[in-house]
């Protein structure tokens, strides 16, 4: 599996909503997580697909990832779906090619962050996998009701040929150079408050 390149990234935030968000393990710092890579995501100019499911019931997203998304200068798509797996719903697909028009898989990368760990999360990694795409998975930014869901449903993913990542390492590798002219920025990001856990 490459390095991340941010010319071939797309980053995919699912279902952070409503009170399920706060039921997850380590809802936290889970959290923090994934503002810092939507943060990230629009210094390296990387374009983000932000998905809810079943808003009606589940509720919107938290508002403090909602509203990080809505002030990205990146490129940013929303879906808003029945189907657990993203790739379940036939919308999923045109974004990431609106998203990065001149890739397809095997040369796109799709970083995720999100919750379940073991339902819409995985569905969605075993299909882009299954279509050939590199996924990295953040664990920092990934849960689900409960530690051994999560950890089994990394497990699983990883075996499948998904790269086990988190969000520092994913800003480094865009970066790639300290010399990269948005270096002193993701400096800055990271050392604001850490996430913990």
């Amino acid at each position: 599996m490459a390095l991340l390149d941010a010319s071939r990234s797309t980053l995919v935030v699912i279902d952070f909503q409503g009170k399920l968000v706060h039921m997850v393990h380590r809802p936290a710092p889970v959290l923090e997580a994934a503002r810092r890579l939507l943060r990230l995501a629009d210094l390296f100019g990387v374009p983000v697909v932000l998905t809810e499911q079943y808003p009606k019931g589940i509720g919107p997203t938290e508002e403090s990832i909602r509203a990080i998304y809505d002030g990205l200068a990146t490129r940013r798509f929303f879906l808003e779906k029945t189907a657990f797996g993203c790739c379940g719903d036939a919308g999923f697909e045109t974004l990431l090619q609106q998203a990065q028009p001149m890739l397809r898989a095997p040369q796109r990368q799709i970083v995720i962050a999100g919750i379940e760990a073991h339902v819409c999360v995985m569905q969605t990694v075993l299909e882009l996998l299954a279509q050939g795409s590199e996924v990295h998975l953040c664990w920092d930014a990934i849960s689900g009701r409960g530690e051994e869901y999560r950890n089994r449903a990394l497990d699983r993913m990883a075996a499948a040929g998904a790269t086990i990542t988190n969000h520092e390492s994913v800003a480094f590798e865009w970066a790639r150079d300290k010399n990269h002219p948005q270096f002193k920025a993701l400096s800055a990001l990271m050392k604001e408050g850490q996430p913990q856990g």
